[in-house]
């Protein structure tokens, strides 16, 4: 996205929100026959978009704005909405605690609304296609299967639901959802026939269908699709022998005598950006911000706002409308923490759960030659007159190895060394993956090894009161999220006034980064000699945010860099220390 763009969705969001909020009693009274008179839900919904525009993104509040003008042009069916939040609450879907009835939340009635609401004037229904892009978990697959039973018992006699996919698994997860809701209406199956692929019916006088399709399907001749659900369509790439939107195109294409013809695509952003998706979800953008003319398109983009950081509750609120109720409120936060863990698993909270369109795009960052290169020995014993220092650590969650890194600033020499030690349990080595490796490191000295089977706290905190002896402690920086038992035991050996947080985000890490790596360019950073730390610095890989903020993270997730972190938190510490 380039800075004009990002300007001009940063106007459009002020320019939109003020203009919702000032229209609100206009909207409230002149409209009501559409939200509050429909169904409550819809007008809870709409204000609370109109009042909160922060907790919203643009495109939500764009989305607000055109359906208040879509009813200045069209017909308004209220009793067609009505009777589809009724058919859905009616029936069971699957969920924890097996088969049951769901209530609509605000947002899905609003959704329900804008696809069923708009009638044109002869009563067809207006709109023909919709893109509901959301994140992981936010009902999709009970949406998808609400529509096509639907349109299986109510659509027209000769009825073709189709739901497709790029993969087998994926049709077949939403269409397993379809065959649970008609076997509960029909157990005995006397009047449709329910087979793994396909649902007939059997009665005279009515020929309607749903039937589960892929991307890779062999014949698709002879389709006459009154509805197509394309699921996760944004995994659909165009490559040398197909085109992405092949299955889309053949749905669509038989659609021509239907008289009220809907495609829904319903997907997760994913890392293919060159496929048929990333584009028709910026056309919908388009339309959304007023630049393209589309009133039989319906499109509820639910993203990041383009100065939301990917760390920040309220953006995962935002993007996640379902945080709280088919979403745990605790696994954003839980996601987050372990998508740092490594590139791979930082893509997938992008793509999944941040549904952003992303690739990874890491880059190497201090090598572990140029690590080694400014290498120095250095003894702790040998420093003199206890200079001030910061100290940082980082704890295993289990059994792998945590480290302590401090640094000393010299200011005549304008420079910074780094010094780490590691930790290990020792009943941890037999049977690890680099047991053979941290053999040789404890050894060599290189390696701590503590009592047990997990990492023994107390041996960190005694080596960090064992430091204080030989430099001054200004700050112990420390991981919030898994750090208390270590904080607790400093705060009780009296290094409470010196203990201090330091936020894992990117935005924290952006400028300890680069004025770690201009030290190390420039020759004013030196680091222990330790194998463990080129270790660490090997596996790392710089990883930038939408808002290009930078945070070193593991290349895979088995891999170590504890020592990289520790001291980029203290660095961190030095930034923002006051005197």
């Amino acid at each position: 996205m380039t800075d004009e763009e990002k300007d001009r969705d940063r106007a459009l969001k002020v320019q939109v929100s003020e203009e919702l909020q000032r229209r609100s009693v206009e909207y409230h009274d002149r409209y009501r026959y559409a939200h509050i008179d429909t169904d409550e839900r819809i007008w809870h919904y709409i204000f609370d978009v109109i009042h909160h525009p922060k907790l919203h993104n643009l495109y939500e509040l764009l989305k607000i704005r055109r359906f208040f003008k879509l009813l200045d042009k069209w017909q308004w069916n209220a009793k067609l909405v009505k009777k589809k939040i009724k058919l859905y609450e009616a029936l069971r879907f699957s969920g924890t605690s097996g088969r049951t009835r769901y209530k609509l939340t605000n947002v899905q009635v609003f959704q329900f609304a804008s696809l069923f609401g708009f009638a044109r004037t002869d009563g067809r229904r207006l709109t023909r296609i919709a893109y509901i892009f959301v994140p992981r978990k936010f009902s999709k697959t009970t949406f998808a299967a609400f529509l096509a039973v639907d349109d299986l018992l109510f659509g027209d006699n000769n009825a073709e639901a189709y739901v497709g996919a790029n993969s087998y698994d994926q049709a077949q997860k939403c269409f397993n959802e379809v065959r649970a809701i008609m076997f509960d209406l029909d157990p005995r199956q006397k009047h449709f026939r329910i087979n793994r692929e396909s649902i007939k019916f059997k009665d005279v006088g009515r020929d309607s269908l749903a039937q589960c399709l892929t991307a890779n399907a062999n014949t698709k001749d002879g389709l006459f699709a009154s509805l197509a659900i394309l699921d996760e369509y944004a995994q659909a790439r165009n490559t040398a022998s197909s085109n992405g939107a092949d299955l889309k195109n053949v749905l669509t294409t038989s659609m021509g005598p239907r008289k009220n013809p809907l495609t829904v695509i319903i997907t997760t952003a994913s890392d293919v950006l060159d496929g048929p998706c990333y584009d028709e979800i910026e056309g919908a953008k388009r339309v959304l911000r007023g630049e393209i003319e589309n009133d039989m398109m319906f499109a509820d983009l639910f993203m990041p706002d383009v100065d939301d950081e990917e760390s920040d509750p309220v953006t995962w609120a935002k993007v996640q409308p379902h945080l709280g109720i088919t979403v745990q409120p605790d696994y954003y936060e839980i996601e987050y923490q372990n998508a740092q863990m490594s590139a791979d698993a930082m893509l997938a909270f992008r793509t999944k759960l941040l549904n952003i369109f992303a690739e990874n795009e890491q880059k190497s960052w201090i090598s572990a030659k140029l690590a080694k290169s400014v290498a120095i020995p250095m003894q702790i014993e040998s420093i003199t007159g206890r200079p001030d220092a910061m100290v940082a650590i980082d704890l295993s969650e289990s059994d792998d190895f945590s480290a302590v890194s401090f640094g000393i600033y010299n200011p005549d020499l304008k420079n910074f060394q780094f010094h780490t030690a590691y930790f290990f349990p020792e009943g941890a080595l037999s049977g690890h993956p680099n047991e053979r490796m941290y053999r040789i490191w404890a050894e060599k000295g290189y390696l701590h090894l503590t009592d047990g089977d997990v990492i023994d706290y107390r041996a960190i905190v005694e080596y960090v009161l064992w430091l204080n002896k030989f430099i001054r402690i200004l700050c112990i920086g420390y991981d919030q999220w898994k750090s208390q038992e270590v904080v607790n035991m400093l705060a009780a050996s009296g290094a409470d006034k010196v203990l201090t947080p330091v936020k894992q985000t990117y935005g924290n890490f952006t400028a300890p980064v680069e004025s770690f790596e201009h030290g190390v360019k420039t020759g004013r950073i030196a680091i222990n000699d330790n194998p463990i730390n080129y270790f660490c610095f090997g596996n790392a890989v710089l990883d930038v945010d939408k808002l290009e903020n930078c945070k070193p993270i593991k290349r895979k997730q088995s891999m170590k860099i504890d020592g990289v972190i520790t001291k980029l938190m203290c660095m961190r510490l030095f930034i923002d220390y006051e005197r």
